[in-house]
């Protein structure tokens, strides 16, 4: 999945100045550190080399304790955010620091201590003393690359290992409250991964990250965390920053800011002490080799589990395909409102119009009763936190690994399931050439083979990142079975005892590409909101934050700019490309024509959710059509942006380009 480094300004806003980095002495350079702080760079350096899962470095009190209040005193009265979100992380941003000397005089007097804490972070003097503890030998003091990155609760950052263009060293620099130290049950902490090394089939070795993580390092005022970007090995996540119990505990918190300034060092470019021509490129090279080597595909979880299946043809003149026993078996199962022919032509009519469709209690009352009985009472049961542990317990895999997918499953024919109405559809219903027939008139299409998987995502912990799909269009069907409210779905607040009881026209609810789902608003999973920042001067950091849990599902259209980040879906600078849009919801099914090329993930489940997305997640390659439904046709864009209903003030005073988007 791309990943843009660096973005470009091309709106015809003010060009940027052109003004002079400033170089500082050695002493000018130290003085704007803690006093003693170079001379301990032996200590530091044999505390990296003894650090696990990888190499990393952790110094308390780096920066002039007086210097770096006024620069978060700075930043809070001057400096303006755009709120972003992506398949991998909700922050709110800076822009690139970089271009502080782009500013025109007037603003760039309001930012000094900013500027002399960025000159100092790259000057000669502190990337030697960098260079120095990690080994990784000469930095860049031309290329600086950083931004500011506040996290309010709620937001996070999903795992990733850093690894783009020439970033050599990653690091982090907190700015939380300085009068409210930050408390690890908080959360918002950097987590390390460890990886490990896994033989092939072709004994080939690759480098695979594990789902848990091994290393927590809560944030701290003037704390510095850093380390060597290592392809297929520097794995780390941020934490979720939780949300408080109440509005008076969060003011006590001050808000739970996290504030950081992250960034790179790189390779020395052209011109520059320490540049070779081709390193950068050779370690690209390298990178893409490491990333690449021992097949790691190979080893993720779950893979694909296809079951081909004999083509069912309908006679001609065969209207309507299913017999008195077929009824009666999909009966047991699903609600009769979709076993009637008129309403099984609606929902094709609608399907081969829009390429999705969703439909509402799609289960059988009296099955999906007792299936909510019994997804209840698992969710009441407590799961073993360590993954290994877990695996051992119950029939639950953990998908994996945690830089593409963290999530639990069940995959019929590939593990023993416990008798369940949850193994009744896995196994089943779902494989039945009944269903299968159904869903061919549904979908008006030929069923060639079928993938069925059941998943769980706990709060908290789980998701699934961007994926595209390569090949020819094919059938993705998710039944949803949430048992729990909150989620943004339309049935959140309909009474349970109504289930089953809605019309045609409600259940067979559709879902035009390019628009958001007319059954699912806007899918954001409010609830009361809160005062979430406890200082009156931040500037354009939400002052409320509304209590959004994640775990909807997004079928976006790839991003063919290399230069774009293709999973951003919720910025205010940036147009939204989805095409399909559903919050975690209960008893209800989705279709979804997938294209090759449109991306498909699910959100990150917060651990402020009321409990777990539950659902059976199943893929049916279909027969190839002379011409695919709409094929000719142009997909329009939406033409509102999921979830971004307010106008959000953007960041204002440095040029539009972003840092990279994996920022900590």
């Amino acid at each position: 999945m791309k990943r843009k480094a660096e973005g470009s300004s091309s709106d015809g806003k003010k060009p940027i100045i052109k003004r002079a980095k400033s170089s500082l002495s050695p002493e000018d350079a130290k003085a704007r550190f803690s006093k003693g702080l170079f001379d301990r760079a032996d200590e530091f350096a044999a505390q990296y080399a003894k650090s696990w899962p990888y190499k990393h470095c952790v110094i308390s009190e780096l920066v002039d304790d007086a210097l770096l209040r006024k620069v978060r005193d700075e930043i809070k009265a001057n400096v303006h955010f755009t709120p972003k979100e992506t398949d991998i992380y909700k922050i709110h941003q800076s822009g690139d620091l970089a271009n502080l000397d782009g500013l025109e005089d007037e603003a760039l007097a309001k930012l000094p201590s900013l500027l002399a804490l960025r000159d100092a972070l790259y000057s000669k003097t502190f990337r030697d003393f960098v260079s120095h503890i990690t080994g990784c030998g000469p930095l860049s003091g031309r290329k600086t690359d950083m931004a500011i990155n506040v996290y309010t609760p709620g937001c996070y950052l999903l795992c990733h290992d850093d690894v783009i263009g020439s970033r050599k060293v990653s690091y982090i620099l907190y700015l939380t409250d300085p009068e409210t130290p930050w408390q690890p049950e908080w959360g918002g902490a950097l987590r390390l991964f460890p990886v490990i090394d896994r033989e092939g089939k072709d004994g080939e070795v690759a480098k695979t990250p594990l789902p848990d993580v091994v290393k927590v390092i809560p944030p701290a005022w003037n704390q510095l965390s850093f380390f060597a970007v290592q392809p297929g090995e520097s794995f780390h996540d941020v934490e979720e920053v939780y949300h408080a119990s109440t509005p008076e505990e969060l003011e006590k918190n001050a808000g739970r800011i996290r504030m950081a300034i992250s960034g790179w060092f790189h390779f020395p470019q052209p011109g520059e002490e320490g540049y070779v021509e081709g390193a950068e490129e050779k370690a690209a090279h390298k990178s893409g080799l490491m990333q690449l080597q021992g097949n790691p595909d190979q080893h993720d979880r779950p893979l694909p589990n296809p079951v081909e299946v004999e083509k069912i043809v309908a006679k001609e003149g065969d209207d309507f395909p299913l017999d008195e026993a077929d009824l009666e078996f999909l009966l047991k199962y699903i609600s009769p409102t979709y076993l009637v022919p008129d309403t099984i032509d609606n929902i094709a009519d609608q399907f081969e119009e829009e390429f999705s469709i969703t439909l509402a209690d799609i289960l059988h009352p009296k099955f999906a009763a007792k299936l909510r009985k019994y997804i209840e009472e698992q969710e009441a049961k407590p799961l073993p936190e360590d993954s290994e542990k877990l695996e051992k317990t119950g029939p639950w895999k953990v998908a994996v690994p945690p830089h593409k997918h963290r999530y639990l499953y069940m995959q019929p024919g590939k593990q023993e399931i416990e008798p369940s109405p949850l193994k009744e559809l896995l196994e089943v219903l779902l494989p039945s050439r009944q269903f299968r027939v159904w869903l061919q008139m549904a979908t008006r299409s030929t069923i060639e083979s079928y993938d069925l998987v059941a998943r769980r995502f706990r709060r908290g912990q789980d998701y699934t990142l961007a994926t595209g799909h390569e090949g020819k269009p094919r059938l993705e069907v998710n039944i949803g079975l949430t048992p729990t409210d909150g989620w943004g779905d339309v049935n959140d607040d309909e009474d349970d005892d109504e289930e089953g009881e809605s019309s045609e026209e409600e259940q067979a609810s559709s879902s035009k590409k390019g628009k958001e789902p007319a059954t699912n608003g806007k899918g954001k999973g409010k609830a009361k909101a809160v005062d979430a920042d406890g200082d009156d001067e931040m500037k354009d950091v939400d002052d409320i934050v509304e209590l959004e849990v994640g775990g909807h599902e997004v079928y976006m259209a790839g991003d063919e700019d290399d230069d774009g980040d293709a999973a951003i879906y919720k910025s205010s600078e940036d147009d939204d490309n989805i095409l399909f849009f559903q919050a975690a919801t209960w008893n209800k099914m989705t279709i979804v024509l997938r294209d090759s090329g449109t991306l498909r993930f699910v959100k990150y489940v917060s651990r402020s959710a009321k409990g777990d997305r539950w659902d059976i997640s199943a893929t049916f390659e279909i027969e190839e059509q002379d011409e695919a439904p709409g094929s000719d046709e142009e997909v329009e864009a939406g033409p509102s942006k999921a979830g971004n209903d307010d106008s959000e003030e953007e960041f204002q005073g440095f040029s539009d380009n972003d840092m990279g988007d994996e920022s900590d």
